[in-house]
């Protein structure tokens, strides 16, 4: 999970920082606990591989791509098919939430409103859940695994976190869209 292009930071000199091998080793330990401790009774193979596969996932990354198709068909359909382009290539080296960060101070404020609200009826909720995520965890390790949404303290703070920053938006439905990760499609590359 952590090789990935986004958990890394370029430094001036070129060179990428991410994660440490101790950080990495102790998430992954941190999920191999819980899934051994949700099988408590009945331990196999097949089910840990397959609970684990599940519980490691970062649900930011698995809403991501189901939310770039939709800012590429926004785009679009707006008559901008250089923007929809620039979304297909460039989130293949930058992060989705970083581009829509930047797009925030450039587009027009009611394109960008519409934007966020269409999104809220036609893609995954990753913006919101990627801005929990980053108010809430310190780099490098910034992800939000299917274990941690797990927790019921972790959908009460994202409630309240939607609540706060994202008012116009039923802060019940982002959590059942949430709820439902296993059904969005990921990047095949």
């Amino acid at each position: 999970m952590f090789s990935k292009s986004r958990y890394g930071l370029e430094l001036p000199d070129g060179s990428v920082k991410g994660p440490d091998i101790e950080q990495i080793i102790e998430k992954e330990n941190e999920v191999i606990h819980f899934v051994i401790d949700k099988m408590k009774d009945g331990f196999s193979l097949d089910a840990f591989k397959k609970n684990y596969a599940y519980f490691s996932k970062d649900l930011c990354d698995v809403t991501e791509f189901d939310f770039i198709t939709f800012l590429y068909l926004f785009f679009d359909d707006k008559k901008m098919p250089h923007m929809a382009e620039l979304i297909k290539w460039g989130t293949l080296q930058f992060v989705t939430y970083d581009l829509i960060m930047d797009f925030k101070k450039v587009l027009k404020k009611t394109l960008y409103h519409e934007l966020v609200e269409q999104a809220f009826e036609k893609a995954p909720p990753y913006l919101q859940l990627y801005s929990f995520m980053m108010s809430t965890k310190k780099w490098p390790m910034v992800c939000l695994t299917a274990m941690e949404w797990d927790n019921m303290e972790t959908i009460k703070s994202f409630k309240e976190y939607v609540e706060v920053h994202y008012p116009k938006l039923k802060s019940t439905t982002l959590i059942g869209q949430v709820n439902n990760w296993p059904k969005y499609r990921r990047k095949v590359f």
